[in-house]
């Protein structure tokens, strides 16, 4: 069964960890015009991001709270732990293991409320709000205030998450959707991870 999980787990570090073509151009699922193509090509060549295959970059598969974590790891300069994490749910195999114990140790990363992390579960948006607002806080990057109530869906952003979701928000690193809400509790995409790194690399507040 061990043998079975570490596989599967070693396919996701494909996602984030192994070295594959470093342009868009190489993906056979990003097309040259797409709206993250760009962004695409800029984490690649950077290492930030790779592929899910040495051909493909899946832009529409969902994101999870182990791969936000090594990317923003990777962002950082994959800095050593000081020690292993705390999550019983971490074993140090595991491709993110390394980054999650300096996300917690940095304070980017506190887990759930039953005191383990779930690197397997699909991020929603507010959490990767506050896992980017904290990640800015960490590199000490102007912090952004941005405008949440011009959304429909204002109310369901979970007050532990607004923080975070106004400085995202104002920062310009994630944007409503055309019918005007947050959708906090919806999920990201790796394409939509693409482009929120491809504007954290260059930050901008207004």
């Amino acid at each position: 069964m061990k043998r079975t999980i570490c596989a599967w787990l070693l396919v996701l570090g494909l996602a984030v960890g192994t070295a594959v073509p470093a342009s868009a151009a190489a993906f056979t699922d990003v097309a040259s015009d797409a709206w993250y193509a760009q962004a695409v090509n800029e984490v690649s060549a950077a290492g930030i991001m790779n592929g899910t295959t040495t051909s493909t970059f899946s832009p529409d598969e969902q994101v999870t709270r182990g791969m936000v974590m090594a990317v923003l790891w990777r962002l950082a300069g994959s800095p050593a732990p000081s020690a292993p994490s705390t999550f019983p749910d971490v074993e140090d195999w595991y491709y993110y293991a390394d980054a999650v114990a300096w996300a917690q140790q940095v304070g980017i990363a506190s887990g759930l409320g039953d005191g383990t992390f779930g690197g397997g579960n699909i991020v929603t948006r507010e959490q990767l709000s506050v896992f980017l607002y904290r990640y800015s806080q960490y590199a000490g990057q102007e912090l952004a205030n941005g405008v949440l109530d011009i959304y429909n869906d204002v109310d369901s952003v979970h007050t532990w998450a607004k923080e975070g979701m106004a400085h995202a928000v104002g920062a310009g690193l994630i944007t409503g959707t055309d019918e005007g809400n947050l959708e906090p509790a919806g999920p990201a995409t790796r394409a939509q991870l693409a482009v929120i790194l491809q504007r954290l690399m260059t930050p901008a507040v207004g």
